[in-house]
């Protein structure tokens, strides 16, 4: 994948300095940290090394990468690893992708708290699936997923989602069995959808009580916990949308999907189109049209273009990735170990991990000379600020 002609570094290293004079004491600690990371990520600022063939002497300079999770560059490295992790825990059944949203309404409460608004998303859309699948009537059986949480749409609107990914079926109460979903069916939507509205504002009015949530601007009158609960009241009438699509085509479809999705951010440096002081113009799909092309150009200020890039930034430490369930870290290996018993699989499949549909997959020392073949090693490492003695061609790669 050839590297793209403009960045989001491009964009905050020209147009960065100004939006922070301006918008000072409005840009949060996390994401001026986000700015500085993107800006300085893959650059004479960061250090790097000089690495050379051994069988041909092809040099060239790695500079050192950000390593930020909201940084474009840096995720498909971190994608590749992160998924051949999960290709030891995929099941030979059926696996199905349900996506769960919160109202535009909600939504805005989340802009201000997101801690604590996206933290009860993972638990309630979790818990939703965990107890639709436990009941008798529905599936009967304890269920795993992996959850990921994205805060964006294609606009780079806020539009906080989780994306789920379970095994179509679970392990029977007393845990002596597999309970396989029907084929090409997990659960049915509104039923998830409703508990999942019951729990969520359930949750959201129990973070209200408990001095969790902050308001502004003409959210300010919901700070009064009667007027908030009133305020709530109309939603819980409301339909809420839960969306399950089609199992995926088996393991590799699994991975494929999850390199799109586990490490995205909310804008790759392949959709800009043009850059300057006044405007930003980048490509966006309009889910709005049902049949023909989707694809739009989208043009707006630089200034507003950084600040919608920025509401996605996460707070510090706040996990995106997260699996609940049977998929659970404490007992992961346990239960995929159990169930691969039951399901008479004695060892785990490893199907062909598909290349994170990401920026640039680097390359580093465990890959060979791009000239040759032959081994790269380092000659020479040089750090932060610091030029290389070495002469050679840079190469936009991580370190």
């Amino acid at each position: 994948m050839p590297r793209p002609r403009l960045e989001i570094a491009d964009v905050f290293r020209n147009y960065g300095p100004a939006y922070r004079q301006v918008n000072a004491g409005h840009v949060s600690l996390p994401q001026l940290k986000v700015m500085s990371a993107i800006e300085a990520c893959r650059s004479e600022a960061l250090g790097g090394h000089v690495a050379g063939c051994a069988k041909c002497g092809h040099h060239h300079i790695a500079y050192n990468s950000c390593k930020n999770r909201h940084c474009p560059k840096c995720q498909g490295p971190a994608a590749r690893d992160w998924m051949e992790a999960r290709a030891e825990d995929l099941l030979p059944v059926e696996y199905f992708h349900v996506v769960f949203t919160l109202p535009a309404e909600i939504a805005r409460i989340a802009y201000w708290n997101p801690r604590s608004v996206y933290g009860l998303l993972f638990r309630a859309s979790a818990e939703t699936v965990k107890t639709i699948a436990a009941d008798p009537k529905r599936l009967g059986a304890r269920v795993g997923m992996t959850s990921v949480l994205h805060t964006w749409g294609s606009a780079l609107t806020h539009h906080p989602h989780i994306h789920m990914i379970v095994p179509g079926g679970g392990l029977s109460p007393d845990g002596t069995r597999w309970i396989a979903c029907k084929p090409g069916f997990f659960l049915h939507v509104r039923v998830l959808a409703r508990l999942f509205r019951r729990l969520f504002l359930d949750g959201l009015k129990d973070s209200h009580r408990a001095g969790q949530l902050t308001f502004f601007g003409d959210l300010d009158h919901l700070a009064q916990q009667d007027t908030f609960a009133q305020w709530l009241a109309p939603f819980r009438k409301t339909e809420w949308v839960v969306y399950a699509k089609p199992p995926f085509g088996g393991p590799e479809a699994v991975l494929a999907y999850l390199s799109r999705y586990t490490h995205r951010v909310a804008i790759s440096n392949h959709r800009l189109v043009s850059a300057d002081a006044d405007t930003v113009a980048f490509r966006w799909k309009d889910y709005r049209i049902k049949s023909g092309d989707r694809q739009k150009v989208m043009r707006l200020s630089t200034v507003e273009f950084i600040r919608r890039f920025l509401i996605h930034v996460l707070p510090d430490g706040f996990h995106r990735i997260r699996h609940y369930g049977l998929l659970a870290s404490s007992a992961r290996k346990t239960n995929i170990t159990t169930i691969r018993d039951l399901l008479g699989v004695q060892h785990a499949e490893q199907p062909h991990t598909p290349e994170p549909e990401s920026e640039i997959i680097t390359l580093t020392l465990r890959e060979p000379c791009p000239c040759c073949g032959g081994q790269m090693r380092i000659i020479e490492i040089f750090r932060r600020g610091q030029k290389p003695m070495s002469r050679a061609p840079p190469r936009e790669q991580a370190a």
